[in-house]
């Protein structure tokens, strides 16, 4: 089991990408919890929005105010837990980040190769219009999956079941795991230029280049040589927010300065949040080896 907190630029953004997806057949509603109505997904997407938004107008001054959570389950995760399971736990997951009272919605994804579920909510408190505090989200998420594990007996599958974020030659479902890709790296905040966006790219093998008055997308070797063919950056249905077209793209394009050395530390940290768990499943490799060798050397 894996969950991520997205940092998600607004409500709205993180509702409207789920309700995209479902317009396109490739999720659907799943849950929802405390909304002020029996189903909420018998309405709008507007009237779900305003379920919300109506809460983080009674607080000006909070900017960042979505709750974006993904949970990403294994195969056998979701053969043990079922849809009631995981509504179960979502419920739990919710209330463990103490957002128990808060309005939520669920959706199933089913666009990339493996389920996966969304949940949407907001950071203000609806009973005091104040934001919840966020402290220490990242080991509280942690706690909780461990006590799946163990509620569960799940076993830690992740590991071998773990997507390699680097693409290559032979990556399955490109067109719509580079969406994926390019909606985690529009949430970051920190990525604020047209450089920086380029570089996040990079690390999974990726680059846009102009193709007379349009842009294509390559997936690249270690040298920069394309290793298959391109696809039309007009083709995606989310686009890099540096490429979403001719006009904004003149708007945002940056002089070739030098990157501050503070701007730099936060992109990595937050671009280090989507490959942590790659680097973590090479890290125990190499460990294994190394432990591996040592005790050979300590025989000899």
């Amino acid at each position: 089991m894996v969950i991520v907190i997205h940092q998600s630029l607004s409500t709205q953004n993180a509702l409207f990408y789920n309700e995209k997806k479902v317009e396109q057949k490739k999720a659907t509603f799943f849950h929802s919890g405390n909304t002020p109505i029996i189903n909420p997904f018998a309405g709008t997407k507007y009237d779900r929005l305003n379920i919300l938004t109506e809460i983080e107008d009674r607080n000006s001054r909070v900017k960042q105010k979505a709750l974006h959570i993904s949970v990403n389950p294994t195969v056998s995760d979701l053969v043990k837990l079922g849809d009631s399971g995981i509504r179960i736990e979502i419920k739990n997951l919710m209330e463990h980040l103490d957002y128990g009272n808060q309005p939520y919605f669920v959706y199933k994804h089913a666009d990339l190769d493996r389920t996966h579920f969304h949940i949407v909510s907001t950071r203000i408190d609806q009973q005091t219009g104040k934001k919840i505090r966020d402290n220490y989200e990242k080991e509280k998420v942690q706690r909780f999956i461990k006590s799946l594990e163990q509620k569960y007996e799940l076993t830690k599958e992740q590991n071998r079941e773990q997507t390699n974020l680097k693409f290559s030659a032979g990556s399955s479902n490109l067109k719509r795991n580079l969406e994926s890709l390019f909606f985690q790296l529009n949430q970051l905040e920190s990525i604020t230029t047209k450089q920086l966006y380029n570089k996040s790219l990079e690390f999974f093998n990726v680059e846009i280049r102009r193709s007379g008055r349009a842009h294509v997308v390559f997936i690249v070797d270690g040298n920069g040589n394309p290793v298959r063919y391109p696809i039309r950056l007009s083709e995606f249905e989310e686009r890099p927010k540096f490429y979403v077209s001719a006009k904004t793209e003149q708007e945002l394009q940056i002089q070739k300065s030098v990157i501050d050395k503070f701007q730099m530390a936060q992109w990595a940290r937050d671009l280090n949040r989507l490959i942590e768990r790659n680097k973590q499943v090479d890290y125990q490799k190499k460990l294994k080896l190394r432990k591996k060798a040592n005790g050979k050397q300590t025989r000899l």
